[in-house]
Parts: C-alpha cells; structure tokens; sequence
C-alpha cells in the first residue's frame, strides 16, 4: 500500500463517523511541518502568519513549540480580537483603514502594547491620528519594504504591488517622520519578498518556465539581500532600538534566514502544505489540512460526482488556484465543468470502486483559506480524530 493509499485509509478511519463535507488537519504531519520550519529557519524565529491558519487552537499549539515566536496578522480587527484572547506579540501585515479599530487601539494599554501596525506612507499616520478619538496610546508602528525585482531601469517589475518604499533613503524619512510624530513608536521593518517565497520553481511539465523562475529568483535574492541591509542600516540610524527585521515565507525561510539583517522570518502556510507548494525544490512539506465531499452520484463508467467542491484560492484565476482531488489517487476534474459551487463530476479508472456516500480529499490551493469554508477542523492523530477545533468562522469572525 502506498504512503497516500495508507493516509487515506487513516482519514476515512478516523471520519467514518462522520458525514462529509468535513475538514481535517493531521496533526502528525503539523507538527512535522513545524520542525521542518524551524530547522530551515537556523534559530531565527519564526512569526506565524496566521493568515495561513485561521485557528486559534492551532495557533496555539504551534506558537507553544521552540522557534515560533508572534502572529502576522491580517486586518486590524483580528489582530485587536487576539490581543484580547491572550496573544501578546502581533504584526498586522497590511496598512488599514478602520477607523473604529484605530480608536480602540489608542485607547487601551494592552492592545497599544500587543499590536504593531503596518505604514509605508505618511497619510497612513494621519488616518491614525484622526481616528484616535481621544486615545493617547502610543501606536507601535512597522515600515514595509518593496521587494519587486525591477530590471531594464525599472520597465519591468517582477513581485506583489505592495509597498511604495523601496530606497534606503524613503523608508529613512518615512522613519524620521514616525520620530517626530507625538503618539508612534517605529518598533519594526517588515519584507516580504512573494516572488520568491510564494512561487514554485519547479512547475510539473513546464522545464524551461521552471529554469526561468530559479533564474528570476537567484537575481531577485541576490539584489534584495543587498538593498534589504541597506534599508535597515538607514533605518537604525534614525530608530536605533529596532526590535525586529521581518522577512521570508514559508518558500524561502532558509535563505532569508541567512541575511545578516533578517532578525525573524514569517510563515504560516507551510504548516498545513496546500498544493501551491508541491513545486519547490528547496523543500518538501506534507499536507496537513483536507477537506472531504462525499459522493452522492455515479454518472457512468469512470465517473463519480460528489457534493461541494468550488473553493477556488484568491489570486489571477487560473487551473492553479483550484483545491485537487488527493484521496484516493487518480481522479481529475471534467475539464468542461471543473470544481462545482453545487456538484463536482470527477473522472478516473478508481471513480468505479467508490461508492455512494464514500469520501474523496481534496487539498486546497492555499493554506488558510480553506477555513472559510468550514466552521471547524477535526484534529486527526493516527487513525482517530481526537479533537475538534473552531476556525475563524466558526467563532463567528469572518475578517475579510
């Protein structure tokens, strides 16, 4: 039996008593994934996008190990609503504009002391301010690098359109803006390169494609590790008490950990290894989180159609951001349909030895977003689910 035949008898083991869809996390596979992290990492700790996990209990868990340290977060909201439940280190990743969470923020002395903020332009400052409503708190403040590869004297950019900062010399008067502001505290510089931690290179089929991704990011490693230093030297000079340089995710840990500048890396998705992550060669993560459907029709020979299935991942729509059949093996999508809001036909030799009511896993494209979909995980150990857990939306938070 294969290790995949093996992990699907486990599941619909541990499942049996269960009626599909359902989600699970394996936490054998979690957890190994979390050591593998931190052995990448090279003692640098790891701050947790929890993006990527949309659980409490699993941040938790994860966050109690050695070489995890802090939360990334996503919205203000959130990043407020941890601080309450007891998380005491967050780095929200993205500039907001909720002026109700702002005001709450200035106004309470724990979440002022738990949450950092993310800015990369003045105005950003000001919405705080006027939001302040009365709050006198000191706002701990995070600068964020663009990290885009530009070549050809800037004709062509390769990364996220994030940041506006790119030079030394814009996040320096960013910085001595921040200094002069009564009510802020630049506390933190944060990078995250998305071209090269979030994108395979090693696309099944696609030989010259992967060679130019490895070339792409070898260039792009090389100029951010050099203009990164860079940053945080210009920096330092007008905050010399830094307490963190952020950098990384979970498809470059080793090598952002291996800049001198870097002081921690963020990841998240490597925990539960969607599929967008089966095209790296610099690792290999097992997948931790599946979602079942069940099958409730047999169509023909060959053919099976389950219930559910249309969880497309955020990003440029494409055959890449779909979840994939997993368990068993051998199934594929009707090109003419794919994955259904309603209904999912799934074809295959294996299709024939299912049966009404049986399971098919899928694994999603992308970690997190997974947990939108279910309002708990089943936490598997062996052949047994020996907990189950809320995710985001089944404590009733939907952020975004």
């Amino acid at each position: 039996m294969s290790d995949r035949a093996a992990d699907r008898a486990r599941y619909d083991r541990a499942t049996a008593h269960l009626d599909a869809p359902v989600a699970i996390v394996d936490l054998e596979a979690f957890d190994a994934n979390a050591a593998d992290l931190v052995r990448r990492a090279g003692g640098k700790p790891i701050r947790v996008a929890s993006k990527s996990v949309r659980c409490r209990a699993l941040l938790e868990r994860v966050l109690g190990r050695k070489g995890f340290a802090g939360i990334m977060s996503f919205t203000l909201e959130e990043s407020l609503w941890l601080a309450r439940a007891g998380f005491d280190d967050i780095l929200l990743a993205y500039p907001s504009a909720d002026r109700s969470a702002f005001a709450e923020l200035a106004a309470d002395p724990k979440l002022a002391g738990a949450v950092t903020v993310m800015i990369d332009d003045v105005a950003q400052l000001d919405l705080i301010d006027a939001s302040r409503g009365g709050g006198s708190e000191i706002v701990r403040v995070c600068l964020e690098l663009d990290t885009s590869l530009r070549m050809l004297r800037g004709r062509v950019r390769i990364g996220a359109l994030r940041s506006p900062l790119r030079e030394p010399a814009q996040l320096a008067e960013v910085a001595r803006e921040v200094a002069r502001r009564p009510g802020f505290r630049l506390v933190g510089i944060m990078a995250y390169e998305g071209h090269i931690a979030g994108v395979g290179d090693s696309v099944a089929g696609r030989p010259l494609r992967s060679g130019a991704i490895r070339l792409m990011q070898a260039t792009a490693r090389k100029e951010l590790a050099v203009r990164r230093a860079e940053v945080v030297r210009a920096v330092r000079a007008v905050a010399p008490d830094l307490e963190y340089v952020n950098g990384g995710g979970t498809g470059s840990v080793q090598t952002t950990a291996a800049e001198d500048s870097v002081t921690e890396i963020a990841a998240g998705s490597g925990l539960y290894v969607p599929r967008l992550f089966d095209n790296y060669t610099s690792f290999r993560g097992r997948p931790a989180a599946l979602f079942a459907h069940p099958v409730v029709r047999r169509p023909g020979v060959g053919i099976v159609t389950v219930l559910g299935g249309g969880y497309p991942a955020s990003g440029a729509a494409g055959p890449d951001r779909l979840p994939v059949p997993y368990l068993p093996e051998g199934l594929r999508y009707d090109p003419q349909e794919g994955p259904g809001e309603v209904q999912t036909p799934l074809i295959g030799a294996v299709a024939d030895d299912l049966l009404i009511g049986d399971k098919v896993w899928f694994r999603h494209a992308k970690a997190g977003e997974l947990c939108e979909r279910f309002d708990s995980l089943q936490l598997v150990e062996g052949d047994r689910v020996t907990g189950v857990v809320p995710t985001y939306r089944g404590e009733g938070k939907t952020f975004l």
